[in-house]
């Protein structure tokens, strides 16, 4: 017992002293980050976003080499693809106005852009990629995309865009006046 009242008081002033030195010369550290901002381009847009398709797709990807193990991964892609219309293209010789009518040329509707939602896709497993996999599922992605686009091409896309510009610009051509509009495509 006589040792634990000679212990005690030294024990209670070491961590006392260690809590007073910790916050006295407490090390911070801090983040800064620097930047230097550029714009390099500035594009005039006038492409009209009509349709968004989002696509799914399970990928297995494989990657096969005579001396080591067949590797392979599997994703589940998210992606979207967007049909559009160019109104630039649009230009006076593409309207014909006569009394209460308007005939408007547009553009062939095209697709913007396919791309993959790397935020929401995910790798779903990997197999005997060990060193390999950051490769692997780099591959993997640029396959999916490449694949994506590719049969976006096939699927209604464009003729859905066509749709959705008929019934998104005819209500604004009328609503300037015109009882009768005819939307083409040239």
């Amino acid at each position: 017992m006589r040792i634990v009242f000679r212990v005690l008081p030294w024990l209670i002033l070491l961590v006392a002293g260690y809590f007073f030195i910790s916050k006295k010369f407490s090390i911070n550290t801090s983040v800064e980050s620097k930047h230097q901002l550029l714009v390099e381009k500035i594009e005039s847009i006038g492409k009209l976003e009509l349709v968004r398709y989002q696509i799914s797709d399970v990928l297995e990807h494989k990657n096969k080499t005579d001396f080591l193990p067949e590797a392979s991964v599997l994703l589940i892609v998210k992606a979207e693809a967007v049909g559009c219309i160019d109104l630039t293209k649009i230009t006076i010789n593409d309207i014909d106005i006569d009394a209460d009518t308007a005939v408007v040329n547009l553009p062939q509707p095209e697709i913007c852009y396919v791309k993959i939602d790397h935020k929401n896709s995910k790798v779903y497993d990997t197999k005997m990629a060990f060193f390999r996999e950051a490769g692997l599922v780099d591959e993997a992605y640029k396959a999916a995309e490449k694949h994506v686009a590719a049969e976006v091409k096939k699927s209604d896309i464009l003729a859905q865009t066509k749709n959705n510009a008929l019934i998104v610009l005819r209500p604004l051509i009328e609503g300037l006046g015109y009882k009768n509009v005819r939307l083409t495509f040239e």
